[in-house]
């Protein structure tokens, strides 16, 4: 990101560590697993994970057009030292939207409600954004809502190669219509195994990914590239 010029970036979409990699239980196709995502995701392997999230998210504000926004998912996990950091640098909240899941896994220990959702923070810098009003209203014939019920992953978007954070196509589909115009570039500085890619590809949207992982660099670019294939 410190490679690329100020106000050179038209939407930035970020999905971040959530750092909740510590170890706990979970439910995946019927079978327990392992919440841990990866040596990324774990708060052991950063200084300090409350400046980590403020770099990057200084970053994300010089690179971006005065009249333009960041969207940014999380947990409950991240998503409090997210709003923080937003606040302190000079970022103004647009929407918190709830990504409700569709279906979401049970629980393991039997002593809590069920998780269900994610947020995603959208805000700019104070002089306006894009938001194509009429795109979303059509979708249901009224008013998008700041809660959407959308599915997890389908088994399709993950032919390439597996990511444990994976966004769904629908999701990202939905982002980028709402925030962005068609030749706009858009930047995931997290691109993980490549979503943000694929969609703007086929919405006629320009991107940069930026994914320190082997691994998932190599998803990524099977998925792009066999997007129209």
């Amino acid at each position: 990101m410190r490679q690329m010029e100020n106000e050179f970036i038209d939407v930035i979409f970020a999905d971040p560590p959530y750092f909740l990699s510590n170890g706990g239980k979970s439910i995946s196709s019927g079978k327990i697993v392992s919440v841990n995502k990866g040596e990324w995701d774990k708060k052991k392997n950063y200084h300090d994970t409350k400046e980590f999230t403020k770099n990057w998210i200084k970053e994300s504000y010089r690179l971006l057009k005065k009249k333009c926004s960041i969207l940014i998912s999380g947990t409950y996990h991240n998503i409090f030292d997210i709003k923080e950091v937003l606040d302190e640098i000079g970022f103004k909240i647009i929407n918190i939207i709830i990504w409700k899941k569709t279906d979401p896994p049970p629980l393991i220990y039997k002593n809590k409600f069920k998780f269900s959702y994610e947020f995603i923070i959208w805000a700019d810098k104070g002089y306006g954004h894009i938001f194509n009003y009429e795109e979303m209203y059509k979708i249901k014939n009224k008013e998008m809502e700041d809660v959407w019920i959308l599915p997890a992953v389908s088994m399709n978007e993950k032919k390439y190669g597996y990511h444990p954070t994976q966004k769904p196509e629908c999701l990202l589909e939905r982002i980028i219509k709402a925030a962005t115009l068609e030749n706009q570039i858009v930047l995931d500085p997290f691109l993980g195994s490549g979503t943000t890619g694929v969609v703007c590809k086929r919405l006629n949207r320009k991107f940069i990914g930026i994914e320190k992982e082997d691994d998932y660099f190599n998803i990524c670019k099977k998925r792009i590239e066999n997007e129209f294939t």
